[in-house]
């Protein structure tokens, strides 16, 4: 694995300090409970990339759509942390404590953000960790040496994006990206929906398949989940404009007291189109 570069040392450092406001994850309904995972590691420029897989075509639900690995919570003492690793376990073979690691690699947690409310009005909490090399006197690569193990019945593919892209109006500077295909990286509109306004952003990460060049699209909770994380680590608002608030904390905590009991039935931001969930 590439040595950090000196803005990607200081993005870790501030994942690492950041404390996330109290949460009412453990006081919600079981069935309104998920986490994700947002795996970081170092490119071969020494840049911090986020995992994204792309969900298999013969889902049900949200089939073909981008997400972070994750899910429901399995039973009442789960934590965010172990749903989310649970969920890369059976989703990219993300090695759990009890399923050996390979030599090279390790995991740390970095810290958890506050709650997003999906489409579904299920709350999820964001577990943000860092696939680091522990090697000494040797490099190893992730995309080398630790090839994911994909569970064919829910992903179809992985793919990685710099993190600081979720921050950027262009993928690269000189817009050389969007040449190829007269694609922008970003565009984004707001919409209403519960008494609040709502960002919808919508990513259009290039992925190269040998010579061709993919497009996939991040929007709904995903692509919100990526900017606030993309806004901590890097100490700076998006290029384009954002909520101020991280998360949906709040907004989940004052819904939750309304309704009480977290109905799953009732569409949430984005349940007509907008937003997008595949928990």
């Amino acid at each position: 694995m590439s040595p950090l570069s000196p803005n990607s040392t200081k993005a870790l450092d501030r994942l690492r300090t950041y404390v996330p406001p109290p949460t009412i994850y453990s006081s919600l309904p079981m069935h309104c409970r998920a986490a994700v995972l947002l795996l970081l590691f170092a490119d071969r420029a020494g840049n911090l990339c986020v995992a994204l897989t792309v969900r298999s075509a013969s889902l049900r639900t949200f089939a073909g759509q981008v997400a972070l690995p994750g899910g429901r919570s399995d039973h009442p003492d789960e934590t965010p942390v172990q749903t989310a690793r649970r969920e890369a376990y059976e989703e990219i073979g993300l090695p759990l404590h009890s399923h050996p690691f390979p030599s090279l690699f390790s995991v740390e947690h970095l810290t958890e953000l506050p709650l997003f409310l999906a489409g579904t009005n299920i709350s999820v909490r964001p577990c943000v960790a860092f696939l680091r090399d522990i090697t000494k006197g040797q490099t190893a690569d992730v995309n080398d040496s630790l090839m994911p193990e994909l569970n064919p019945k829910e992903v179809a593919s992985v793919f990685t994006v710099p993190l600081e892209r979720f921050l950027m109006n262009d993928y690269d500077d000189d817009g050389a990206t969007k040449k190829w295909d007269d694609v922008p990286w970003y565009t984004g509109d707001w919409f209403s929906w519960g008494g609040k306004k709502w960002k919808n952003n919508e990513f259009q990460a290039p992925v190269w398949s040998g010579a061709r060049l993919l497009r996939y699209k991040i929007w709904g909770m995903t692509a919100r989940v990526l900017v606030d994380a993309a806004r901590i680590a890097y100490g700076r608002d998006p290029d384009f404009p954002s909520p101020k608030t991280i998360g949906d904390e709040g907004f989940v905590a004052s819904s939750f007291a309304t309704r009480g009991t977290g109905d799953e039935d009732s569409a949430g931001p984005g349940g007509s189109g907008k937003g997008q969930e595949n928990l």
